[in-house]
């Protein structure tokens, strides 16, 4: 069985650096362009931006958490790593492709493998309208903002927003407000994954708002349209005992921290 060639990247955090000095003096890490799979030794944050950075090179991360929560990482190890790596369960991520319109005349574009939050960034709600696939929605929703979802990140910022938690491999986006004024008790929607959704500020002179895809922002933004783009996939490697699908589902019983 040939071996397996291995990247790493890490964090500038002291416990990342000393995880990666007790990994390179056992492993012979090579370029990520020329590796078979890529580790990772951070914390999610960390793992996104990874993601973001390599994805292009089409390899498997395979995260270590070095961080505090590590939903989107395995616990560290360092015995026994290739054998543990050969073991793993593939779990595909599809990211969200926002677009968006400026004030002054720019589009933007950007990747979130987590969410698409547009929020507001003056005292005064957001007023924003939205539309579904072509089909206006909702006319006018005055809140703190609204956000869209992938079943990664449905247990982060979405879930703290009340928004739901969506297993893996549903192929539904959630589509959460962020305490709505009007309408009352509209709590969201569930939307099928190849949703075309449309966010218009009606207001942009006195109620200004902001866009950000994962850690990427933008202010004074007059539109966005958000999509799934499955063509920008990448691959998480999770060990079989700690999968991502079987976390996201346990999560809906979980009442604590």
């Amino acid at each position: 069985m040939p071996k397996i060639k291995l990247a790493c990247i890490y964090s500038d955090t002291e416990t990342a650096l000393e995880r990666y000095a007790d990994l390179s003096s056992m492993i012979d890490f090579v370029n990520p362009d020329k590796a078979n799979v890529i580790i990772v030794l951070g914390g999610d944050g960390f793992m996104l931006h990874s993601v973001h950075e390599y994805r292009y090179l089409e390899k498997p991360f395979y995260g270590m958490n070095c961080g505090s929560v590590g939903f989107l990482l395995n616990e560290f190890t360092a015995k026994d790593l290739e054998k543990k790596i050969r073991n793993t369960k593939q779990q595909v991520l599809f990211p969200l492709n926002m677009k968006a319109k400026l004030r002054n005349g720019d589009t933007v574009e950007a990747m979130a493998f987590n969410e698409v939050s547009i929020m507001r960034r003056s005292r005064q709600t957001a007023n924003i309208r939205l539309i579904v696939n072509g089909i206006e929605r909702i006319s006018k929703l005055v809140s703190d903002g609204v956000l869209v979802a992938t079943p990664a990140g449905s247990t982060a910022y979405n879930f703290s927003a009340r928004g739901p938690i969506i297993p893996m491999g549903s192929n539904v986006l959630a589509l959460t407000p962020v305490s709505p004024f009007r309408p009352r008790r509209w709590n969201g929607a569930l939307l099928p994954h190849d949703a075309i959704i449309r966010f218009e500020n009606l207001d942009p002179d006195k109620r200004p708002i902001y866009i950000s895809a994962d850690f990427k922002e933008w202010t004074d933004v007059l539109s966005v349209e958000v999509k799934e783009d499955p063509a920008k996939s990448a691959i998480l490697l999770f060990n079989p005992d700690h999968a991502l699908d079987d976390r996201i589902f346990s999560e809906q019983f979980t009442s604590g921290d």
